[in-house]
């Protein structure tokens, strides 16, 4: 099996009980941008969509039993004021006196060059979502991220994501499979007037988790493969299809751009090369998607630590 083709299975860490696994909410040290994390228990659930379910993609099958290690996920997706600290050294230019031992790891992380336009085209900053970056861009600013706070972040898996956008139901969304019912839940093409909106303005899912369907889609770690479901087998725990490819990878849950089709728990969206034809620099920029006004993404942080060796498994 080549390295494009492989899947990771990663190791699943013994269940323990954590006194500290609940919601909370931190501080960016030297800001006062703040962001808050809720936790997901561990579990199983069937991953993708059955055949009879209306507007299903094939690349959602066959359908999978997964488990999943316990962790914390974001409230809703990174906002443009917890992004900017790491893209425009916000954070760094605030600071007074001697960078402590974090701050000097932190600024050690790579930042993006600067962008050659407004990357929010206008359609709002302040408690919106980041959009136009790349993959890359998002999990390089979770591991600016980890280095500020002394906890690991990352992207989620595909599966990680879609057990917490799920949140239980194996409906078509996580409030069920009457559609009538997904603009009290998301901003998408029929309500949201050609423009994201600010995070948390509708209604969350039922483990407290908002816009998980639309406003705007969110990375996942996964390189996208039309049969990844069919390497899998059930009872499958915590899988993870590396990137190895820069095209096409995987985001998840539609956005504002996107119909009721592209927006269900099951579906998959995979990047593409015409995300950065409005990029004007030659070579185009690893760091945004010019094009991908609708992508963004949502942090994740395990309950267990992993090894650095299984860390490497992320990058």
């Amino acid at each position: 099996m080549t390295a494009l083709l492989s899947v990771v299975l990663l190791s699943a860490a013994p269940q323990t009980t954590c006194a500290d696994f609940v919601a909370y909410t931190r501080k960016i040290s030297g800001t006062d941008v703040t962001f808050t994390m809720v936790p997901i228990k561990a579990g199983t659930f069937t991953m993708g969509s059955p055949r009879t379910e209306k507007r299903r993609g094939r690349d959602e099958g066959p359908q999978r039993k997964v488990q999943v290690d316990a962790f914390w996920i974001g409230k809703h997706e990174v906002v443009w004021e917890q992004y900017e600290q790491w893209a425009y050294s916000l954070e760094k230019r605030r600071r007074e006196g001697d960078a402590g031992a974090r701050e000097k790891l932190a600024d050690a992380i790579t930042r993006p060059t600067p962008a050659y336009t407004d990357m929010t085209f206008g359609m709002g900053r302040e408690g919106y979502p980041a959009i136009c970056m790349t993959q890359l861009a998002a999990k390089t600013y979770c591991k600016w991220l980890s280095a500020k706070t002394g906890e690991y972040y990352r992207l989620p898996t595909e599966a990680e994501w879609e057990y917490a956008c799920r949140a239980g139901s194996t409906t078509a969304y996580g409030f069920g499979d009457d559609v009538k019912k997904l603009g009290e839940y998301a901003w998408y093409r029929k309500n949201s007037k050609g423009r994201y909106h600010k995070a948390g303005e509708k209604k969350p899912n039922s483990w407290g988790l908002y816009d998980m369907h639309g406003n705007v889609a969110e990375w996942c770690l996964d390189q996208h493969h039309d049969d990844a479901y069919k390497r899998l087998t059930d009872g499958v725990k915590n899988p993870l299809f590396p990137a190895t490819e820069l095209y096409p990878r995987v985001a998840r849950g539609g956005g504002w751009k996107q119909g009721e089709r592209d927006l269900r728990s099951a579906a998959r969206m995979g990047s593409d090369e015409q995300w950065k034809m409005q990029d004007p620099q030659i070579p185009q920029s690893i760091w945004y998607h010019t094009d991908a006004m609708y992508v963004g993404f949502r942090l994740v942080r395990p309950l267990k630590e992993p090894s650095a060796e299984e860390k490497k498994k992320f990058e």
